[in-house]
């Protein structure tokens, strides 16, 4: 079955093309590029129209994909097709499935913009709203959206002029360049903290271990923090660190290995039960500094995702994976930034939540992580491969 299809946007510079060919490959299909216009200007929008050669019953899947890239597909109407979930967290095969990027229905006669964006969810209508929900969310009966017909994708727009953060967009950054992105970056979160926007990190243990912790604890001070997501670890080597000077019984502060300091970790935990929480062994004097301690002093809200790998854990850490992930939600819902701190699923798994405004940027020694996270759909990410420790020193600094 053959279907024109066109393209619109920066078809070379984002390799639309290439997985145009990639998606049809995948189906068994041919195409022919019937017209491309190429934009004179580095910025300026290409055009491609394509014919597409599919089996019928493949043809909904790739143009569901190929929405999903920002393609535009001419049709007769923009009528959707609306099937009811059969079952609790059971929708029908050929459900529409989003990307992070704003999605409008043409819903009773109008583009209507889906709520709660992310990737990875279904189109849910709800009254004259649509829903982006979870699969595991959806409930029998369900009006859910199927097929890519009257749904459309709304880019975001290149970056504006003085936009500070443009000058970072769609990069992964080397180490010559840390310096002058850290202080984009800085006038970046400066103009968000003005305005009395929020600012979220995601951190992981690394933060510690490479002596970054009392830059971060600077940070919350000065009220660059208005959330922190992270697993157990950050948070009991952190506590380690405050009540005994070590970190996985390594001494921070001359780097050598502490007599029965293996044990250290689960002293810091065994302190926190005895309390019952983090925010009460600050308030009963337990726990007098570090980064948990400057979140409770200042009002920071945290969520501590558990894993199967976790000793403890300590009380505060929600080992309910789907409590987690919605608690981590909640806090990016209405971020202006999240920056990423050495902790590649935690920061994949807040990615995949995050609607494609938010601005993001991912900070790593280890630059595979750092595209990863763009690969994995989150291409609003910046990348700035560095060591953590140093990275936090230099932005604390410039703030």
């Amino acid at each position: 079955m053959e279907q024109i299809i066109e393209v619109r946007g920066h078809i070379i510079r984002d390799n639309i093309l290439k997985q145009i060919d990639a998606s049809v490959e995948q189906y068994q299909g041919r195409y022919k590029v019937l017209q491309l216009t190429v934009g004179d200007q580095v910025d300026d929008e290409s055009v491609a129209k394509i014919a597409l050669d599919l089996p019928e019953e493949k043809l909904e899947l790739i143009l569901n994909e190929l929405t999903n890239l920002g393609c535009v597909i001419p049709r007769a109407d923009e009528t959707i097709t609306v099937k009811l979930a059969e079952k609790d967290k059971v929708v029908p095969d050929d459900f529409y499935s989003t990307t992070n990027h704003a999605t409008e229905v043409f819903l009773n006669g109008a583009w209507v913009r889906a709520k709660h964006q992310r990737m990875d969810a279904c189109l849910v209508i709800k009254g004259d709203e649509v829903h982006c929900v979870k699969l595991r969310d959806i409930k029998k009966n369900d009006q859910v959206i199927c097929g890519s017909s009257g749904v459309r994708l709304v880019l975001p727009e290149e970056a504006e002029t003085g936009n500070e953060f443009s000058f970072m967009s769609n990069e992964v950054s080397s180490e010559r360049r840390v310096e002058v992105i850290v202080k984009k970056l800085a006038e970046e979160m400066r103009e968000i903290h003005a305005r009395k926007g929020r600012i979220v990190f995601v951190a992981g243990p690394v933060v510690i271990h490479t002596g970054g912790q009392e830059a971060f604890q600077n940070l919350i001070r000065k009220g660059y923090v208005n959330a922190l997501l992270s697993g157990n670890a950050l948070a009991v080597h952190d506590i380690e660190r405050a009540l005994f000077g070590t970190s996985l019984g390594v001494n921070l502060d001359t780097g050598s290995v502490v007599r029965g300091g293996h044990k250290n970790h689960m002293r810091a935990i065994n302190a926190i039960n005895r309390s019952e929480s983090i925010a009460k062994a600050v308030a009963d004097g337990t726990l007098t500094s570090g980064i948990m301690y400057e979140c409770v002093k200042h009002g920071v809200p945290f969520v501590l995702a558990g894993s199967i790998r976790d000793d403890g854990p300590l009380p505060d850490t929600m080992m309910d994976l789907i409590e987690a992930q919605a608690a981590y939600a909640e806090q990016v819902a209405d971020a202006d930034m999240v920056i990423m701190l050495s902790t590649m699923l935690h920061a994949i798994g807040t990615g995949n939540m995050m609607p494609s405004w938010i601005k993001t940027v991912c900070v790593d020694i280890n630059p595979a992580v750092v595209t990863k996270l763009m690969d994995r759909g989150s291409s609003q990410t910046v990348g700035i491969v560095t060591d953590v420790g140093l990275f936090l020193a230099m932005l604390e600094k410039e703030l």
